[in-house]
């Protein structure tokens, strides 16, 4: 086929099937041999950690809310992260907006006329004398940690643990299942845990297994924030500023109710017969079981839905992350005489499962994903394209399929912005959250990289689906 004969069609349809088909023997003149071991593929690469690391904590989420967490398997010591990758709490829905000043409501921001061929175009570029609407709008809203979950963990002479105390770290982050498996040492006692995000509810299941349980030496403190603009995406010392109103729901299950503000969110714990479940002060709960072994799930919501049967969280997540990988393409380089094939095979694999649980929810991703704040926990719209389009080329087309509504629901907002710079059409806002509106930057809102990338979608869409409602469904997007 000559070049003049490929279509963008063909190329990205060949793309396509290449990695479905994908084995790779890069550096090899041997042929691939049979069928890939997937099961082997991934499990070589599960990362294992046996000392503090503050840049690389481990995750675990479904795309739609991601928990993090330290050496422990929980969020026990948050301080020791908090100027590397914090650890936090976060979903797609997860929002929260600081209350504008009364001075700065019906001020309206002053664009920053340039001349675009020949006409003059506003932008919102300037802070200088209007400061602080500047700031409101840049940093609002920003997303949320939602709570922080941890061990209270004290030693024999009832003095809480410090992260130096904590011995035999042993954490690996199980990818075919979703799990993470933590064990560690303290005060001559033996801590396992693990930790699962449900593939498809906001929350997380736990299993801890300790003797220091029914000492009343380890417990869970389950506590909550106000909400921050900060990569932290939280303040500890302001509980004047949100509440947590707790329900129980019978012997083993709770409800809390967090209010921020204007913003509310819900929050249910379900915990073994064994445990006990308490608030300890205003915005801080704990945990605590009788028996050597406590398990717990907590699940996160915009909504709180009436009380259902347990999640299964453990179940649902190997079951999931099985059906994940092998559905999806793969690339096996395991034959590969080439010294630099183990890393790109190894950052071929986390690629796929950092994504998956961090960029393939109802929105655009931000640039940390569901990790930790960048940028307010504001989407910049190309970041799209970068960790998600991915999906369709690895056979995954519904991960990314999940978040290209928000298009069609924000298009009246894209409409009127591109009206208001004398354009027709429709111009994307660049750096936004749920509402697409624009956020004020020195040089955000004059760039346009982001606004071809929708129509790239509805092509993969189409590759994916050829149908009319596939047209229909993304006619207005393009042709805006």
């Amino acid at each position: 086929m000559s070049k003049s004969d490929i279509s963008r069609r063909k190329f990205i349809g060949s793309i396509a099937a290449a990695g479905v088909l994908a084995k790779s023997g890069l550096g090899s003149s041997e042929p691939p041999q049979g069928k890939i071991d997937r099961y082997a593929l991934v499990s070589r690469h599960n990362p294992v950690i046996r000392m503090l690391d503050p840049l690389s904590p481990l995750s675990v989420g479904n795309g739609e809310f991601a928990f993090t967490c330290d050496i422990t398997g929980l969020q026990t010591f948050p301080e020791e992260y908090a100027n590397g990758m914090p650890l936090c709490t976060m979903s797609q829905w997860g929002w929260h907006t600081k209350p504008m000043p009364e001075n700065l409501k019906g001020k309206e921001f002053k664009l920053t006329d340039y001349d675009t061929y020949g006409r003059k175009v506003g932008y919102m570029t300037t802070k200088t004398g209007q400061e602080e609407l500047y700031d409101w709008l840049r940093e609002n809203p920003h997303r949320l940690h939602l709570g922080r979950i941890g061990f209270s963990l004290v030693k024999a002479d009832g003095t809480e643990a410090k992260i130096h105390e904590i011995s035999n770290i042993e954490q690996k982050l199980d990818l075919w299942t979703g799990i993470i498996h933590s064990r560690f040492s303290f005060d001559g006692h033996d801590v396992k845990v693990e930790t699962a995000a449900h593939p498809e509810r906001d929350g997380i299941a736990v299993k801890v297994a300790s003797d220091l349980l029914p000492a009343r030496r380890l417990k869970v403190r389950i506590t909550f924030p106000y909400g921050s603009q900060t990569m932290q995406a939280a303040i500890w010392n302001a509980n004047d500023k949100h509440s947590s109103t707790m329900k129980h729901e019978g012997k083993n299950s709770a409800v809390i109710s967090r209010k921020l503000d204007n913003d509310e969110y819900g929050v249910r714990i379900r915990w073994a017969d064994i445990g006990f479940f308490s608030e300890e002060k205003t915005n801080n709960f704990s945990l605590s079981s009788r028996a050597d072994v406590l398990r717990f799930e907590i699940e996160f919501s915009k909504n709180i839905s009436p009380k259902d049967s347990d999640l299964n969280t453990f179940a649902e997540s190997e079951r999931h992350w099985k059906t994940f990988w092998m559905t999806g393409a793969v690339v096996d380089l395991s034959s590969s005489r080439d010294p630099r094939a183990k890393e790109l095979e190894r950052r071929v694999v986390l690629s796929q499962y950092l994504t998956a649980i961090q960029c393939s929810g109802s929105q655009p991703p931000q640039e940390t994903g569901l990790t930790t704040n960048s940028w307010y926990g504001k989407f910049h719209l190309e970041m799209h394209w970068w960790h998600a389009a991915h999906f369709a080329l690895w056979n995954r087309f519904p991960l990314l399929d999940r978040s290209l509504d928000w298009y069609n629901d924000v298009l009246a907002s894209a409409k009127e912005r591109a009206k208001q710079q004398g354009y027709k059409g429709a111009r994307w806002a660049k750096m936004t959250a749920t509402d697409g509106r624009d956020s004020p930057s020195p040089v955000g809102t004059l760039l346009i990289w982001q606004q071809p990338h929708p129509i790239f979608y509805a092509e993969l869409a189409y590759l994916n689906r050829p149908t009319k409602a596939t047209l229909d469904r993304f006619k207005n997007i393009v042709e805006e």
